[in-house]
């Protein structure tokens, strides 16, 4: 397995809606997005052998762990929000599954959605430059798989040895959390939806906005966004401002789409032309 330039670390989720099922999960909007800016990309994840994710992962170089369950979503919109149920887990995910070349990746995305990443994994990474989404790692769910949001006790311990955190508004539990974390991590970027992020670095904080787009369908942005920051992270050699401009623009025309090949193709679309 040659060196990568851009390794995600996460589950591959099966995700119920009316009529059926789909792929999910950070790891293929991320990986996907990376792949279509031009990176090498790679993906670690655990599903069912008989989980079939060749057509969703096209182009992106794939290690899986067989496991007895595929992790298992299901989204149930109220009046009163969103209700989130998880109704089975693959397997946990460490840094022994993690190929040896894989580990001088010039970019890692550790992305968890149901708290199945050891995140003490980063520490392998010693030449890379290591990104985490915390939104795996703030959730917790009761013995009917019912989701809900928790404070993650690592986090004072894992943050600093990030180069960047990418956290979202609606993952805060309340403004202390955010006062925390701006004082763990080196980089931090508050991702706030259609308004934008706002970039805490160096002693400054920036409100970066989005374009105003048509939206359609909201699903992965904040992972897409996520890839986009962190692949010109690297290419601009550490430019969180410019990261997240560019971040916004990859995330708006996602928007704009109702399927998973319809925002990668029409991100490939506005890269090409915008290069």
């Amino acid at each position: 397995m040659d060196q990568k330039d851009f390794l995600v670390i996460g589950h591959i989720t099966r995700d119920l809606v009316p009529g059926g099922s789909h792929a999910g999960g950070t790891a293929v909007y991320s990986s996907q997005t990376a792949h279509v800016l031009g990176c090498r990309t790679a993906v670690l994840t655990s599903v069912e052998a008989d989980y079939d994710i060749t057509q969703v992962m096209s182009g992106i170089d794939v290690r899986r762990i067989d496991s007895q369950e595929t992790t298992t979503f299901e989204n149930v919109y109220t009046p009163a929000g969103r209700v989130q149920t998880v109704h089975g887990l693959a397997n946990q995910l460490t840094a022994a599954d993690i190929p040896e070349s894989w580990t001088r990746a010039k970019v890692v995305h550790l992305a968890p959605i149901a708290n199945e990443v050891d995140p003490e994994m980063i520490q392998i990474f010693s030449n890379s430059l290591v990104c985490l989404t915390l939104q795996g790692w703030l959730r917790g769910w009761d013995e009917d798989g019912r989701v809900f949001a928790r404070a993650w006790e690592a986090a004072e311990h894992i943050l600093p040895m990030a180069s960047a955190v990418i956290l979202s508004q609606e993952d805060l539990l309340d403004d202390a959390m955010l006062h925390a974390y701006k004082e763990y991590a080196r980089l931090l970027v508050l991702t706030q939806a259609a308004k934008g992020c706002i970039v805490y670095f160096d002693g400054e904080q920036r409100l970066i906005p989005a374009p105003a787009v048509t939206e359609v369908e909201p699903t992965g942005a904040g992972d897409i966004f996520a890839a986009a920051f962190m692949a010109r992270l690297h290419q601009t050699a550490g430019n969180p401002w410019e990261a997240a401009r560019f971040a916004n623009e990859i995330a708006a025309q996602s928007v704009t789409q109702s399927t998973l090949t319809a925002k990668i193709d029409q991100i490939r679309k506005y890269h090409s032309e915008h290069q």
